[in-house]
């Protein structure tokens, strides 16, 4: 049985990617900070349940400790939990936006990197964003070009470098940065725009149920590799 951890799997592409690998046969651990909405979502899914606030260094080392008490290891990390920090800037809010989008990756993955060396294939699926990309962000025919987020935008960056050297400092687990394309979820309602998380969460799961030959360090959404 391949064991899953999602962090802020509560709603949104999170929830969705928990449904989808539970029908793939995974035990999937939903990690969520609310324990009312986590514990309600994974009684819905048929998961299981730890409170788990990315930017808590306590919360996130007894969520691990919990899994590895109960399952020794840990196949698939899928660090989804987000924040999009629109609006006006300022320096409290870009601490929290890049707490959450990138040093949380970093607690959460250094946390359970113990757990993910004990598994014979390990992955790990980082949920990033084109909107980080130069590339994206600097071309008129994209999306992400007419998207004001100057915090989410830099932060998912960030989320990304951290992908690639996770994937040269930890050469036997698979690292992959998920674009899952523009979605309807609580964070873009304002926006209007995006498809169901459903949808989008099909390439999270693609990417959380790659075989031991997959690839690691890279960017990619449903069409393949990113430039970034």
């Amino acid at each position: 049985m391949t064991v899953t951890l999602i962090t802020g799997a509560n709603k949104g592409i999170g929830y969705a990617t928990a449904k989808q690998l539970l029908e793939l046969g995974h035990t999937v651990y939903i990690g969520a900070r609310d324990v009312e909405r986590g514990e309600k979502a994974a009684a819905e899914l048929g998961a299981r349940f730890v409170r788990l606030d990315v930017t808590d260094d306590a919360s996130v080392d007894s969520a691990l400790a919990a899994i590895g008490a109960a399952e020794g290891r840990l196949d698939v990390l899928v660090n989804n939990a987000g924040l999009l920090g629109h609006g006006d800037v300022d320096g409290r809010k870009a601490l929290r936006v890049f707490d959450t989008n990138a040093v949380g990756i970093v607690r959460v993955t250094e946390a359970a990197l113990p757990l993910l060396r004990a598994s014979s294939n390990a992955t790990v699926v980082n949920v990033s964003s084109s909107a980080g990309s130069f590339w994206a962000v600097n071309n008129p025919d994209r999306v992400e070009s007419t998207l004001p987020l100057a915090l989410y935008s830099a932060s998912k960056a960030a989320a990304t470098m951290l992908t690639v050297q996770y994937a040269k400092a930890e050469p036997g687990i698979r690292f992959n940065a998920v674009e899952p394309g523009p979605t309807a979820t609580d964070m873009t309602a304002e926006f209007g725009i995006g498809r169901s998380p459903e949808e989008s969460a099909r390439v999270v799961v693609r990417f959380a149920t790659l075989d031991a030959d997959g690839p690691t360090g890279t960017l990619q959404d449903e069409g393949g590799v990113l430039p970034w």
